[in-house]
């Protein structure tokens, strides 16, 4: 699968969105103002869901090197599957990676990484407030229509045939 973003769309408001709904749900602060190093260690995102639905993460790993931080990521998307999120609507561990130490990559590339992360926010935000049980603050889909409105496509590799996922 290849993503391929269309154009260009400001993702301030949905980093503000993101960021208030998951420290009003996990009540813990960012420990950054860097959305993206704030959720790398996958430690709020496991929070997030585990207050989402209790106990659906067993063990958060809290040590503070990569190889747990990508364990919390991969076991985060594991749990977002089991609560009914499709593969397409969940972003890559690797989207999350610091990507500033290394001179070929493009700012686009971050950007377009961290859309994926929103995206994977709105998707458990919605599923959330479909849950019966859940009776949590509401994340404000408002500021996401933008970057959802934005055309990501999947690119399929046997057809070459562009397929729009939303």
């Amino acid at each position: 699968m290849e993503w391929r973003e269309q154009s260009s769309v400001s993702c301030d408001e949905a980093y503000v969105e993101a960021q208030r709904w998951i420290e009003a749900v996990t009540k813990k602060k960012f420990g950054s103002n860097d959305f993206r190093s704030a959720l790398e260690n996958g430690v709020l995102l496991c929070d997030l869901i585990n207050n989402i639905k209790r106990g659906i993460i067993k063990r958060v790993n809290r040590l503070p090197t990569p190889i747990a931080g990508l364990d919390n990521l991969n076991v985060f998307l594991k749990a977002c599957g089991k609560l009914g999120l499709k593969e397409a609507q969940l972003f890559h561990p690797g989207d999350l990676q610091d990507l500033t130490t290394r001179v070929t990559v493009k700012h686009q590339e971050t950007n377009r990484r961290l859309k994926n992360v929103l995206i994977t926010i709105y998707w458990l935000g919605r599923r959330a407030q479909c849950d019966q049980f859940y009776d949590g603050p509401h994340l404000n889909f408002k500021p996401f229509e933008g970057l959802l409105g934005t055309a990501l496509y999947k690119v399929s590799f046997s057809k070459r045939v562009m397929i729009p996922l939303l």
